[in-house]
């Protein structure tokens, strides 16, 4: 009896031994400073912004179709029914939200890069304005932080101005997701929504159109700068229509937060991407960036690179019903001059060399 116990209380002796030395090691392990913490709070903002993006409607699709077959099918029908009512609402102003362009995620996101944006000119309230936001990277980063959040502070830069950015017709009839984009003032990228924003919201709108669009994805690569725009005039030819003032916008850095594998013009490759472009409306890019786990690592999120958006100089344009080929052309040109003028003018203080050059095609 007396062995049991003395074995029994050497055995409690280990074992609290052990659970003091197992405390002893976990007090001397370093914890995370503020600045690792606020890194890995800023890498979720980006990973939840990605997941959104790329899985949110899709899921929400697949949920609301599995509800129908479930006694839960009362959801479904009701949603279903709200969408068929509502189905115009993406391009008829759409629903923004202030409480979901200032929730404090995005500010998260901003610091991620970081993200800043950075104003030439003044925008009046009584004018509505066509954006042209430029480069269109992997997943347009800067045009989203800066006209869809207002972590980088749009509001108090260009006071009196409700900036939009036009996206994907497609995207708005995923469920779910389509709420979730009205909220923070993405529109249809069609002539019915953008022309209900610059005529029958009032003034004071801004609708930001990534010109270069898919096509110029194709072409994202760290040090070069290439954009799709040298025939893309249906957004001069909307301006002149509606008397809306042209203003280019350039992110530099956008081009450096995934690293993508480019195929040669008149490739096999090349050709698969442009042809599936031109069916589903986006190009297929073969791309990379960082992991979850390390910097070093590959993955599906952006690089933490800066990224500075500049707002350069709008363009005035005159109303006119029915503009001319000549007057198109006429102010593509003077667009083209401005943007070039605010990719010149500010290269140098973000990232680029003075000999950089915009190639534009």
């Amino acid at each position: 009896m007396k062995t049991i116990i003395a074995a029994y209380s050497q055995n409690r002796s280990g074992s609290r031994a052990s659970i003091q030395a197992a405390l002893h090691t976990l007090l001397t392990v370093p914890w995370p400073s503020q600045r690792e913490f606020r890194a890995c709070i800023q890498l979720l903002a980006v990973l939840q912004w990605v997941l959104s993006f790329l899985l949110m409607g899709i899921i929400f699709l697949f949920l609301l179709v599995y509800l129908v077959f479930t006694s839960l099918w009362p959801v479904s029908a009701l949603y279903f029914a709200w969408v068929i009512f509502d189905w115009d609402a993406p391009e008829q102003g759409g629903r923004r939200s202030a409480w979901v362009r200032n929730w404090p995620v995005w500010k998260h996101f901003r610091d991620y890069f970081p993200v800043q944006l950075v104003k030439t000119h003044s925008l009046l309230p009584s004018h509505n304005y066509i954006i042209g936001a430029h480069p269109h990277g992997i997943l347009c980063v800067g045009a989203f932080c800066n006209f869809i959040t207002e972590s980088t502070g749009f509001s108090e830069k260009f006071p009196g101005i409700r900036p939009f950015l036009a996206t994907l017709a497609g995207n708005f009839r995923l469920p779910v997701f389509r709420e979730y984009l009205m909220s923070g003032g993405l529109c249809p990228v069609t002539r019915r929504a953008i022309g209900y924003l610059l005529s029958q919201n009032g003034s004071g709108n801004a609708v930001a159109i990534v010109i270069g669009g898919a096509a110029e994805s194709l072409s994202c690569q760290p040090g070069v700068t290439t954009l799709i725009l040298k025939n893309r005039k249906g957004f001069v030819r909307m301006a002149l229509q509606h008397g809306a003032h042209l203003v280019p916008a350039f992110s530099f850095g956008e081009n450096n937060l995934f690293r993508q594998v480019v195929f040669e013009e008149g490739s096999w490759m090349r050709g698969i991407q442009q042809r599936f472009q031109k069916l589903v409306g986006f190009a297929p890019c073969v791309f990379y960036g960082r992991g979850l786990t390390s910097i070093h690592s590959r993955g599906f999120l952006p690089y933490p690179k800066p990224i500075t958006t500049v707002i350069g100089e709008p363009v005035t344009v005159p109303r006119i019903q029915e503009p001319s080929h000549e007057t198109v052309d006429l102010y593509h040109a003077m667009y083209i001059r401005s943007l070039l003028k605010l990719f010149n003018d500010h290269k140098a203080k973000y990232g680029l060399s003075e000999t950089d050059e915009l190639r534009i095609l």
